[in-house]
């Protein structure tokens, strides 16, 4: 690639050509401010705070969309500069809601992050300010459309990295509005959930389905034997709300502070984790050896369930029967946990702490309460657990460690690579390579499933068996499979799709930010976690084993169909009455 030679703010600077003026000054450690960019995703030019001078042209220009150019000169910081940024977000703020103190992104806001770096003490224009309706219609997430700014990047991740399209520009001109089209609420789109959307707004405009004030009623409801699990990609995120870096293992203080928060038990979904293993492998090698539907995808990251369901309906047969480690637990939960502690099961309140919002709408499927109750009362995200141990004044980081309860909290390392992507199949594969084989794995580390590529393959010897793989991340590389799938240019055995970007680590209800970066560093602190671990099978589990032996007798048994396994619901688009 041909490189171009350019100064900014009087520093020579060479990059390759068709850099842009904004990744170019990045480079030599020059700040432009920005709001609707993302590097490769979103790159419109529309918020102009990243606008500069640049010698010869007649205007500024917005840096994020103007590429460099041989011998160019550059200036960020010139009073024109910085008075036309300042007018930029005074404009904006002149129909922006004053709500900061109350908005969930209070001090953790683009916006008002920009307005303090600019020293905007006061806004000059009084512009219009429309009252939308907020959408609530999602059990999920929540759209207040008086909080959106028009940045574009919920609409770029939703159509270009999840493909899904749930949203868009209606309307035009200062009616310009960001919602689902033909009018209807989120809840009746083809929204799945994901909350990839929230992860890149720069402000409250998209959010969360906040459900702390039900879990701290129960807590204090002396009826209530209140319970909790915590999945895998959590505690190297949790962290995050209290300083710590991201990648961070904080196991241990996450089971000290939800003791601390008054919870009875305190359960690792990574138990469940296994079990899924145990369950979704049996699967494999029946289908792989009675002719059944091949390739077998996995079933745990509900965005990617409600996407098949509602792009590629005809595909369900593939997906395996096995519900999530989180609702596999939940119906455990009120059965055999209930069971064996003599309690009611009507008197478990059971919570989950996910890194998604998907898995609120997962807990209230109606086919989710084999137990005879909803399994899963309750789904908080790291972010609402983060907010949670804020308002019990709970010092996360100084917390000494502790461990989970028995029996639901016990697990191994195949368990904890859940929560990356590629973690399910390589923990799969553990399982079954010794399932077909007798053998003992010479090494449970199978790499060429790991990383941030969007699709990756593998071939794994079984014996006589060449089981053939496929690992996708984000919903944009799972359709390229399915598409693929439905053309019959593949020929795998099972597939691994994760709905998020990074898998699990990169949920939507993770901390804020979560980038490349920060999602590198999470997939490290998982594999550490795995490493560290004195069992790395999920079959070599002595509570799962137990499981079976006292309470479900075998994998695919009636019990385990009755209450691990579910069914799937083809869906449209919109889901108009």
């Amino acid at each position: 690639m041909p490189m171009v030679n350019l100064t900014i703010d009087g520093l020579s600077v060479q990059v390759e050509q068709g850099t842009t003026v904004l990744e170019a000054a990045r480079k030599v450690g020059i700040n432009i401010p920005t709001l609707c960019y993302l590097r490769e995703i979103n790159e419109i030019g529309a918020c102009r705070i990243c606008v500069v001078e640049v010698k010869g042209a007649r205007t500024l220009q917005a840096a994020c969309v103007t590429p460099v150019a041989e011998n160019m000169v550059v200036l960020t910081n010139t009073p024109a500069v910085r008075a036309s940024r300042r007018m930029t977000l005074e404009l904006i703020l002149s129909n922006h809601p004053f709500e900061c103190p109350t908005c969930v992104r209070n001090q953790n806001c683009e916006l008002q992050s920009l307005a303090e770096t600019f020293g905007i003490r006061e806004v000059r224009y009084q512009g219009a300010s429309p009252e939308y309706k907020l959408d609530n219609s999602s059990v999920a997430l929540i759209r207040d459309p008086n909080k959106c700014i028009l940045c574009r990047r919920c609409i770029a991740v939703c159509e270009k990295v999840q493909t899904v399209k749930a949203i868009s520009p209606q309307g035009r001109g200062f009616e310009t509005l960001v919602a689902p089209g033909i009018d209807v609420p989120l809840a009746d789109s083809s929204c799945v959930n994901c909350s990839q959307c929230v992860l890149v707004c720069p402000t409250g405009a998209l959010y969360e389905r906040d459900q702390i004030e039900e879990v701290w009623a129960a807590l204090n409801d002396p009826n209530k034997h209140v319970i909790v699990q915590t999945a895998p990609a959590v505690r190297v995120a949790i962290g995050e709300a209290f300083g710590m870096a991201p990648g961070s293992i904080a196991t241990g203080q996450l089971v000290a502070g939800l003791r601390r928060l008054g919870f009875d038990k305190v359960f690792d979904t990574d138990f469940s984790a296994d079990l899924t293993i145990m369950e979704e492998g049996s699967e494999l090698i029946e289908r792989v050896a009675n002719g059944g539907v091949l390739p077998m995808i996995t079933s745990c990251s509900p965005g990617w369930i409600k996407f098949i369901e509602t792009f590629y309906p005809s595909l369900l047969p593939h997906l395996s029967t096995c519900k999530s480690p989180q609702q596999m637990f939940g119906a455990l939960a009120k059965t055999y946990y209930a069971e064996k502690e003599g309690l009611d099961p009507a008197s478990i309140f059971s919570v989950s702490i996910m890194p998604c919002t998907a898995k609120k709408f997962e807990a209230q499927r109606p086919e989710m309460n084999s137990s005879g109750l909803q399994d899963v009362d309750v789904v908080l995200t790291t972010r609402e657990l983060g907010r949670m141990f804020k308002q019990a004044g709970i010092e996360f980081s100084g917390l000494s460690e502790e461990k989970y309860d028995d029996p639901l909290g016990i697990s191994t390392g195949a368990a904890v690579i859940f929560g990356a992507t590629g973690g399910v199949m390589e923990a799969a594969l553990r399982t079954a390579y010794e399932l077909i084989t007798g053998e003992a794995l010479a090494s449970v580390d199978f790499v060429d499933v790991r990383g941030l590529e969007g699709v990756k393959e593998a071939t794994i010897k079984a014996g006589d068996l060449d089981v053939k793989v496929a690992v996708a991340h984000g919903l944009g590389n799972a359709k390229q499979l399915m598409d693929a799938l439905q053309a019959g240019e593949v020929d795998y055995h099972f597939i691994e799709i994760m709905c998020c970007p990074g898998g699990c680590i990169g949920g939507g209800g993770q901390p804020i930010p979560t980038n490349l970066e920060i999602r590198r560093q999470r997939i490290e602190g998982i594999y550490t976690a795995d490493e560290r671990m004195e069992i790395r099978k999920s079959h070599e589990n002595p509570a799962v084993q137990q499981l079976y032996k006292e309470f479900l007798e075998k994998p695919l048994g009636h019990k385990s169909h009755e209450l691990l396994h579910t069914h799937y619901t083809p869906r449209r688009k919109y889901e108009i009455a």
